[in-house]
């Protein structure tokens, strides 16, 4: 066990996917992957194959405001008008403390599982078309090994053309 399986938000993925029945591969990186880019490059992948686990403010027509989980290829951009209308809500930018506050994650360390606040998921439908992607796993040194369809077990998301 690395030090960073004791860092809480590692420990609370872990733990969602031992839950979930799932042991997978994970990495922990010396250097910390807050892109899609330093991630592809540290586990010598394309940046296609990391499912960044984007959160954003869906916004109600009443008002509400809920976190939003887009898992998108790291070769997209997010298209908000898109993916909100497809959920029926207004999608905008989440800032750092909306992002810790619902998942429980610092940006860069967001996981697709363990969030504090169970967001709207969405994921690309672009990641299906890789045998293995990877997610970070709670913390900006730690990713995990997964598939399109685990991830879309483990989340519940809406299959989307995300960008």
């Amino acid at each position: 066990m690395s030090s960073h399986d004791e860092h809480p938000g590692v420990a609370r993925v872990l733990r969602a996917l031992a839950d979930a029945g799932m042991d997978p591969e994970v990495r922990h990186l010396p250097d910390a992957v807050r892109t899609a880019e330093a991630a592809a490059q540290a586990l010598e992948v394309t940046p296609a194959e990391i499912a960044n686990s984007l959160i954003f403010v869906g916004t109600t027509d009443s008002g509400e405001r809920r976190p939003v989980l887009v898992l998108a290829s790291g070769g997209h951009r997010v298209d908000t008008a898109r993916v909100g209308a497809a959920l029926g809500v207004r999608l905008s930018r989440a800032d750092a403390d909306f992002v810790r506050e619902h998942t429980g994650f610092a940006i860069g360390g967001v996981a697709p599982v363990g969030h504090r606040t169970p967001p709207i998921p969405v994921i690309d439908l672009a990641l299906a078309g890789f045998d293995h992607i990877w997610a970070a796993a709670g913390h900006s040194h730690a990713v995990f090994r997964t598939t399109y369809a685990e991830l879309l077990a483990l989340t519940g998301a809406t299959p989307l053309e995300v960008a």
